[in-house]
């Protein structure tokens, strides 16, 4: 039984649909601590690439510069937003293909050369995009007055052609 691999799978769609929500209610031009809201969407989508799976096992997407997922160091790539929801849709497959080929007992498990169970990697992304998702629903709510719509455990009562909450 993958009762814990179904409950984790469910959960990220939900953290998924949050995120997508996230970017196309943004202001991606928003200066958050000098850096503009769509690298910190990068540094979300990336961060979830590298280190959902295996950090010591991973190859940089092509278009990737160094330190572009540092929102702190200036970069010279401009990601668009149409370019970060492909880049979170291919994060996104990768993730639930991964999931698809896991059991409850994987999760105890250490990948290969990594010093964190698959778990602590599984939860430290959840932590994560949440947290940054938070960050740019935050904004998002003080310069427009509106709140983002979000997926709740219930996803089907969600509406994805609705971005508002109004």
């Amino acid at each position: 039984m993958n009762n814990l691999i179904l409950c984790i799978k469910h959960q990220m769609e939900i953290n998924f649909i949050n995120l997508e929500t996230a970017i196309k209610t943004y202001d991606r031009n928003s200066l958050l601590c000098g850096a503009y809201a769509w690298r910190y969407v990068y540094h979300t989508i990336h961060s979830c690439d590298k280190w959902f799976i295996n950090p010591f096992d991973y190859k940089e997407p092509d278009f990737h510069s160094e330190n572009m997922d540092n929102p702190d160091i200036p970069c010279n790539i401009i990601l668009t937003d149409s370019e970060l929801l492909s880049y979170l849709e291919k994060v996104k497959n990768k993730v639930f293909k991964y999931l698809d080929n896991l059991n409850d007992e994987d999760l105890y498990k250490y990948p290969p050369e990594c010093k964190y169970t698959v778990l602590e990697l599984i939860l430290g992304q959840f932590r994560h995009m949440m947290f940054h998702t938070g960050m740019l629903n935050g904004i998002t709510i003080s310069e427009k007055g509106k709140f983002p719509m979000f997926a709740g455990l219930a996803t089907e009562k969600y509406q994805k052609d609705v971005l508002f909450d109004e």
